[in-house]
């Protein structure tokens, strides 16, 4: 097959997509497939007069990418464009992506996971790896998810959104209830995320929320076990239990060799973990998502369990859940790969 490998981007989780592209595109041709990586907002920007070439010499963007502990600089990133355009999509990126049989889209965050790239290529009969555009951007939004978990008695924690106009009508500083948790309404990867334990600390994580965007969730602190489960194809994989070393699980402990412990298959009670497995397919219908995903909970001490957010396009760095998870069903990365563009054909 002809695929393109969509990575990069402009939102915060750029670093990661890169790694994950880059991962992605090689399992691909180690498959035998004819595989274009390509920046999504870079686009190719030499001359292109034959895009069939692009695919005969497999081109790629970035043979080494390095994950940074912080988040890229986006607006730096920007002033790299030789092109200077406001579009999204870089030069040729389009016409590229209309001569391979599908898209794998690499990509985290923003424009990549909301649904915005989903129901463009639906327009222009491009295919694409993942859900569809709705349930893309039900899920990114973790207000409209938490809405459906509450609506279709998916547990979870409560919260309430807040908005920017709400640092100045005062309605934020009401706040009360510590500790708690912040975090940016559409983020991935725990990008403004903190756990706080203070009105300072408080005000502090809002006001570096609203920095990112302008919907901000606080939510329900669960003092417990952190758990994820992949899906594919609406099936749940073995659960991987989550132990950071330090800390919270945040943008460094995700993504930096050393710094958490993963089990996986976890070491639950089966009655809980069957249970928990059915919940988390049971949250995957309930968003309309399609192909695979990952799903994030966690268990209190009293055994009570909390869907967190549903991740569209989990991340397939050497650090991700999702591949550590296949991998304990029999599954390696490269057929992990091949299965994920196999089931979003289905869509087709």
């Amino acid at each position: 097959m002809k695929i393109v490998v969509l990575a990069g981007g402009l939102s915060h989780e750029r670093d990661v997509s890169i790694t994950s592209g880059s991962k992605v595109a090689s399992a691909l041709r180690e498959k035998g497939h004819k595989v274009v990586l390509i920046d999504v907002f870079m686009g190719y920007e030499e001359p292109l007069s034959d895009i069939g070439s692009l695919f005969e010499n497999q081109y790629d963007f970035s043979k080494s990418a390095v994950l940074s502990e912080t988040v890229p600089d986006i607006e730096k990133i920007k002033s790299q464009r030789k092109n200077k355009s406001n579009s999204y999509f870089g030069d040729h990126v389009i016409d590229i992506c209309k001569k391979a049989d599908i898209c794998y889209l690499a990509l985290h965050g923003g424009e990549g996971e909301n649904g915005q790239i989903q129901a463009t290529f639906d327009l222009m009969g491009i295919k694409y790896t993942g859900s569809p555009y709705l349930g893309s951007a039900v899920s990114m939004d973790k207000a409209i998810s938490k809405s459906l978990f509450v609506y279709n008695k998916v547990p979870t924690p409560k919260s309430e959104l807040f908005k920017a106009e709400d640092l100045q009508n005062g309605k934020i500083e009401k706040w009360s209830s510590f500790p708690c948790v912040v975090k940016i309404c559409s983020g991935g990867s725990s990008v403004g995320v903190e756990i706080v334990q203070t009105k300072d600390e408080f005000m502090k994580a809002v006001n570096n929320a609203f920095s990112y965007e302008d919907k901000v969730l606080i939510e329900q602190y669960i003092n417990g076990r952190e758990f994820s489960i992949g899906l594919l194809d609406g099936k749940a994989l073995p659960i991987i239990e989550i132990i950071p070393k330090a800390g919270f699980y945040d943008y460094k402990n995700k993504y930096q060799s050393g710094l958490t412990d993963e089990i996986c298959p976890a070491d639950l009670d089966e009655d809980i973990a069957q249970k928990m497995q059915k919940e988390a397919e049971h949250a995957y219908r309930v968003l309309g998502l399609k192909a695979y995903a990952r799903i994030d909970f966690l268990l209190d001490d009293d055994n009570n369990f909390y869907c967190l957010e549903a991740n569209t396009l989990p991340g397939m760095t050497p650090m991700s859940l999702l591949p550590q998870e296949a991998a304990a069903t029999g599954i390696d990365y490269p057929s992990l790969c091949e299965k994920i563009i196999e089931l979003s054909l289905e869509k087709y």
